[in-house]
């Protein structure tokens, strides 16, 4: 009986050390999660991560990320007194790899609102702009990470009067829900991941439009408009053109036909092309099913384009390589998109074509051409122009301008305010590297046609 109290100093010494281990090790995997660390990645052991150095010209303001995948986004912002919120020099880092610079300059271009019935039509970014006055401080309930403030003129460019310092970005990391999951027998893996999102918040007329950025851990960046606000209380019509939100009180339709321009710069500045992908039906078919054929199309010189099933275009830079010998590029996925012609092409046409409309059009850089219509300085009124002037260029300092449009129908659930909705498109990465960033352990060598033991079934 006299070791009992011994015995008993054991097991507490015992029980209290599993105790401590335990919380260490959750203090490591909170730790791993606050930061953003990926120990599923396979880049363990890897130097410290290089982000890019990058100097951002005032009253531009720079700004870094790194998420789960172990790559940093880094880039400049600023806020157009026309064109809100601006991204420019922007880069990725790949776990372990060099910077690579993406795009030079990118925000929207137009916005353009014609009403169902003929009787409004508007163009916001030439019109009232997305900055200014224009631009709304954010508060603690719009968002979900950090508040970033500006200097915003409350005149045109602040050439004149005062201006005031306000918080107008939102900076967050959001959850993207699966990045992969692998039931094979090699090497099982599966994880989640995260974006970084940068959005503004811009007041035009009744609606509340919604600059939103959001660059993936994959290396995507989704580029969409948000709109929000409360529909026009002088825009109700007939059933015709409208839709009944109230007691036979029918609120217009109207659509929102919306223009990004990006101005590339894959691995530099010029040097780039642009194709496009068409995987079209043979007609044939195989033992199983029918036949497509994929084929490439170079773009040389400055063109607009339509968007159809299974078609894609991308932006290269064919002097930049891989690891896999292939070219860096960006694939242009529009998605989703209410075709349209502008008003203003279609007023101020030099063409006799029937479809004056695009989803994507090419050009090469010029500094005078910014807006998609209604085009400041003497280079022309819009993207059609643009092009025409532009047709015998070889294209080298690719910008290209991608248009969504989206027709919106009123709903009763719309009375008020608005629930947000969205256009947009994403822009993909096609080759920038050898393999997808976040590679688990024991995928390293998979590149190509894995090895005979990777031809398994898994079993369930």
């Amino acid at each position: 009986m006299g070791r009992l109290p011994l015995r008993i100093d054991t097991e507490v010494k015992r029980r209290l050390t599993q105790i401590v281990a335990g919380a260490l090790s959750l203090l490591l995997i909170v730790t791993a999660c606050t930061q953003g660390d990926s120990s599923h990645s396979g880049q363990q052991g890897k130097n410290e991560q290089i982000t890019a150095d990058i100097s951002c010209e005032s009253p531009k303001q720079k700004v870094s990320q790194s998420l789960s995948s172990g790559a940093t986004w880094t880039m400049c912002w600023g806020v157009h007194p026309d064109f809100g919120l601006t991204l420019s020099d922007i880069y990725i880092t790949p776990p372990g790899e060099d910077p690579i610079r993406v795009i030079d300059t990118m925000s929207i271009s137009q916005l353009e609102v014609p009403y169902d019935t003929g009787e409004r039509l508007t163009s916001d970014i030439t019109e009232s702009g997305f900055g200014g006055r224009k631009m709304k401080t954010l508060s603690d309930d719009a968002c979900g990470g950090r508040l970033q403030s500006a200097s915003i003129p409350k005149i045109g460019d602040g050439s004149y009067g005062k201006s005031e310092t306000r918080e107008v970005l939102c900076s967050e990391v959001v959850d993207e829900g699966l990045a992969y999951h692998s039931s094979d027998l090699v090497a099982p893996a599966s994880a989640r991941k995260n974006g970084w999102q940068l959005s503004t918040v811009s007041r035009v007329g009744w609606y509340e439009y919604v600059s939103q950025y959001t660059f993936g851990a994959d290396g995507s960046i989704s580029v969409q408009l948000g709109a929000t606000g409360d529909l026009s209380p002088v825009d109700y019509t007939d059933e015709d053109h409208g839709w009944d939100v109230g007691d036979h009180e029918h609120a217009a339709s109207h659509s929102h036909n919306a223009v990004w321009r990006i101005r590339w710069g894959l691995g530099g500045t010029g040097g780039m092309s642009a194709q496009q992908f068409d995987a079209d039906e043979t007609g044939d078919r195989g033992a199983e099913s029918p036949k497509l054929t994929g084929k490439l199309k170079d773009i040389d010189h400055p063109t607009t384009a339509r968007w159809q099933d299974r078609r894609w275009w991308r932006v290269l830079n064919p002097n930049r390589l891989n690891d896999d010998g292939h070219p860096i590029s960006y694939q242009i996925d529009v998605g989703k998109t209410d075709s349209f012609e502008f008003v203003d092409d279609a007023e101020h046409s030099h063409t006799h074509e029937d479809d004056i409309g695009y989803d994507v059009g090419f050009t090469n850089h010029n500094d005078c051409e910014l807006y998609a219509t209604k085009n400041r300085g003497d280079c022309g009124r819009g993207v059609q122009e643009f092009v025409e002037d532009g047709k015998d260029q070889n294209l080298d300092d690719v910008v290209s301008w991608v248009a969504v449009g989206f027709h919106h129908v009123p709903r009763d659930e719309e009375q008020s305010p608005m629930e947000m909705h969205w256009q947009g498109f994403t822009l993909l990465p096609r080759d920038l590297t050898a393999q997808r960033f976040d590679l688990p352990k024991g995928h390293e060598g998979v590149n190509g046609v894995p090895d005979s033991e990777w031809n398994q079934e898994p079993i369930n």
